[in-house]
């Protein structure tokens, strides 16, 4: 009998946060690596108690038991993409840092994660002094919504101007490219504007991408932003280009947003991705 080997799936790694609802974090990660057809693998930073109404509590793990999660992964796999979730404090971030500097980890897609879609605090500022000195030189890319831009700029986000100037300052942090995510501001604007939902990339390289997509108003989503970073993550290891990458994850989360418009509510708060 002839049997032809198969190539494996390409390995993904997310090293996040756990929702143990299943709409953000790491679940959610893990559900986007399996659905563009990677092998997920997963370190968790913090466990968090929330469902889609709240985040109730965290109990956030030490940057040695995180080590400790990747450094088998490492040593069996090779790991092809990596997306950052939520780094809770700043000893987490700057290990997660050194795994990237020390190891032959892919530069990772990072998601600022620093508020839930609920309102709760993720990250504290120390960790967020961390994030921008030490992982974002590190990253190939950083998806920033709205507010998480605004931290990370330094300034108030109110229209698409400032969403470029804010994609400049960021891109000074020494990141490679930054994807500005304008759901936020959209959302904020619905009943005023019937423009578009607008993201920004922008690379040291230059380039420059404006995505655009009809908005969708389904409420607040839970989890948006964890699917489309692990996609972009998902792309960028199956050999697709950075530019395609992010392309393709937009299309990807824009069309898992329209669907929701067909689907019963599940939960009772933001709507799971």
């Amino acid at each position: 009998m002839n049997s032809t080997l198969k190539t494996p799936k390409p390995v993904a790694l997310t090293i996040a946060g756990l929702d143990p609802s299943g709409g953000a974090g790491a679940i959610a990660d893990i559900r986007t690596f399996v659905a563009l057809g990677c092998f997920p693998t997963a370190a968790l930073t913090s466990i968090t108690f929330q469902n889609t109404i709240g985040v109730f509590g965290v109990s956030n793990q030490t940057p040695e038991t995180v080590c400790a999660q990747v450094d088998p992964i490492i040593q069996d796999y090779v790991v092809a993409g990596v997306k950052t979730g939520m780094l809770p404090t700043a000893e987490i971030v700057s290990e997660v840092a050194r795994l990237f500097r020390d190891s032959e980890l892919p530069a990772p897609v990072v998601d600022p994660v620093m508020v839930s879609t609920s309102g709760h605090d993720l990250i504290g500022d120390d960790a967020a002094r961390i994030l921008r000195i030490e992982l974002l030189p590190l990253a190939r890319i950083v998806t920033p919504n709205i507010p998480e831009a605004e931290r990370l700029a330094g300034f108030k986000i109110s229209n698409e101007v400032d969403m470029r100037s804010a994609a400049e300052e960021i891109l000074g942090l020494g990141v490679r490219a930054v994807l500005v995510k304008g759901g936020h501001m959209k959302l904020a604007m619905r009943d005023q504007d019937s423009a578009q939902a607008y993201d920004l990339f922008m690379s040291q390289e230059g380039t420059k991408l404006e995505l655009r997509e009809d908005f969708v108003d389904v409420g607040e989503v839970h989890g948006s932003g964890c699917t489309l970073s692990a996609a972009i993550a998902s792309f960028l290891a199956q050999g697709e280009s950075l530019e395609d990458a992010v392309r393709k994850a937009k299309n990807y989360v824009t069309q898992a947003i329209r669907a929701l418009q067909f689907t019963t509510r599940l939960g009772h708060g933001a709507r799971p991705l």
